[in-house]
């Protein structure tokens, strides 16, 4: 029975999930492609490399955007917006005046700083905390190791530093727990190629639990997150949604939800591995590799993977130079090369290598490059990850482009056609991105 003091939301609910704490599920049915909640960004922060082609504010991309008068760092869409957003850019604005080229807080240190501000303009509940409050958020305080604790330390060294004039502090116990909570709790904005736009704070969002076979999609029409149905959801059933990307075998999706989140994920998919030996598929030879062979090609693949990791999104690799850019893709394809040996070009850590050197082609504008790896990753996209994949739609989409940039309208529109298809149900079919998409279609 539902509790009658239990927060709503249109047609879901916030309950006590078993074995899991909080968590949201259905009071309705919902189809697939169906909307299920949205929820306005509590704190966003657009990300620096997208400042004058997104407006701060609104993160809409345009061209022509008006550029802040004492920084000239952050754009506007129009004089509404740049008001709307003057509380929280007030925090940066003349901070990036004074420092100059050494103005560098990270992207957390930035949303967090909002965070705070946000708190004491507005301390009662938000419209973006109808279901779950921010100073609710889990921090997992008493699972954070020295090397974690000690990155929280230097992010509140950064907030310090960076941010004086419009900000008061808690004291440092209490910046160690938010920042905690925003690194459990934080969302990360992209566009329709899933290139990284920015961070935000979404605490009704938050309140979904994880599973690697989620009922719903997250997806972003500027900073307004959108909850929709990918699988058919029937009353009374939780909602989950997805922490993490789902294309890996179930060890390392653990691995990463303990590292990030502190629990290991108990679902169909990760209690009968039933995808696991296709995602990790061998080469079919006369004389198969031997199981140790195999283990440490897997050991060689999470590692390389990891080393890319740390970078944590491609962005960063563009204030780099040409010179690193050709190393990088050499590293791609000398990993290609080695793990080839062993493992199907469908193998995921293949795929994962063949995704970063597609990455490089595009960023040094070698189309033909980037179509041949794209047209590898593909179809073991499709098969690997879940129906109406981000990431299988943001494929298509790439590859829709490259061929259209080639002259291959045929093969252009086709692969145009199949974006549309997925992002329609994941991003409803009124949203901004699928307008352009189909424009491109009709200029081609």
């Amino acid at each position: 029975m539902r509790s009658e003091a239990a927060p709503q939301l249109g047609g879901v609910e916030r309950f006590a999930s078993a074995g899991k704490g909080r968590g949201l599920r259905a009071r309705r049915r919902f189809a697939v492609g169906e909307l299920l909640f949205s929820c306005p960004a509590y704190a966003a922060v657009l990300t620096v490399s997208e400042r004058g082609s997104h407006c701060d504010g609104c993160f809409a991309r345009k061209e022509g955007l008006s550029k802040c008068g004492r920084c000239k760092q952050a754009f506007y869409c129009n004089v509404e917006c740049q008001k709307e957003d003057w509380p929280m850019h007030k925090l940066e604005c003349a901070s990036m005046c004074t420092f100059g080229q050494n103005w560098h807080p990270s992207e957390t240190v930035r949303l967090t700083a909002r965070i705070l501000a946000k708190q004491k303009i507005h301390p009662e509940r938000t419209q973006s905390e109808k279901l779950l409050a921010v100073k609710e958020f889990e921090s997992h305080l008493d699972k954070l190791d020295n090397e974690k604790r000690e990155l929280i330390q230097n992010d509140i060294a950064a907030l310090h530093h960076f941010y004086s004039k419009h900000l008061d502090y808690p004291d440092n116990a209490a910046l160690v727990v938010l920042f905690a909570q925003v690194n459990c709790n934080g969302f990360t904005i992209e566009d329709e190629e899933l290139s990284h736009l920015g961070s935000a704070i979404f605490p009704d969002v938050a309140l979904m639990n994880h599973s690697c076979c989620p009922n719903v999609i997250v997806t972003y029409k500027g900073t307004l997150a959108e909850v929709r149905a990918v699988r058919e959801i029937e009353p009374g059933e939780e909602i989950f949604s997805s922490y993490i990307d789902l294309l890996y075998p179930t060890e390392d999706r653990n691995d990463r939800l303990r590292d990030s989140y502190f629990f290991s994920c108990d679902c169909r998919e990760c209690v009968t591995k039933e995808k696991d030996k296709e995602k990790l598929e061998i080469c079919k030879l006369n004389d198969p590799p031997s199981a140790e062979t195999v283990k440490d090609m897997i050991k060689y693949a999470r590692n390389v993977i990891e080393e890319f990791r740390r970078a944590k999104h491609y962005k960063y690799i563009l204030c780099l130079t040409l010179t690193p850019l050709v190393e990088l893709l050499e590293i791609c394809e000398l990993s290609l090369d080695k793990m080839g040996a062993v493992f199907e070009d469908s193998n995921v850590y293949m795929l994962h290598m063949m995704y970063q050197a597609m990455g490089v082609c595009l960023y040094v504008q070698d189309w033909e490059g980037a179509l041949c790896y794209g047209q590898k990753i593909i179809r073991p996209y499709s098969k690997h990850y879940p129906s109406y994949s981000l990431n299988v739609a943001s494929m298509w989409l790439k590859l829709g482009r490259l061929y259209m940039a080639l002259k291959n309208r045929p093969a252009g529109v086709k692969a145009l056609k199949r974006a549309i298809a997925i992002m329609e149900v994941a991003h409803g079919k009124d949203h901004p991105y699928i307008s352009e998409i189909k424009k491109e279609l009709e200029d081609h």
